[in-house]
């Protein structure tokens, strides 16, 4: 699935996870990797990207349009997911947003 095509399941919408302002997604984003932090490798390398490495890139790219995912393990091995939508979505413009900015 595209993510895009998130945006076609309306019932799983939420005022309190869409933001008009890229500042709100990125708390969330920051809450949501601090409630589930990714494994850290034995050898002491690292096995993903920083948060603020990654923050510095949704907060570049979600302004222009572009969805942002977050896919890895956590140490109890879970695979955890996190995604943030645009919408309007510019790779699927003709796709309605759920829930408009008021």
């Amino acid at each position: 699935m595209m993510t895009g095509h998130w945006l076609m399941k309306k019932n799983q919408v939420s005022v309190d996870l869409t933001w008009t302002d890229v500042g709100g997604a990125l708390v969330w984003m920051r809450k949501q990797y601090e409630a589930n932090r990714p494994f850290e490798r034995e050898d002491g390398r690292q096995a993903y990207a920083a948060l603020d490495v990654q923050l510095e890139y949704a907060a570049d790219v979600l302004p222009r349009g572009v969805d942002v995912c977050w896919v890895y393990y956590t140490p109890s091995k879970n695979l955890f997911s996190l995604s943030v939508v645009c919408c309007p979505n510019r790779f699927h413009p003709e796709i309605s947003c759920p829930l408009p900015p008021s």
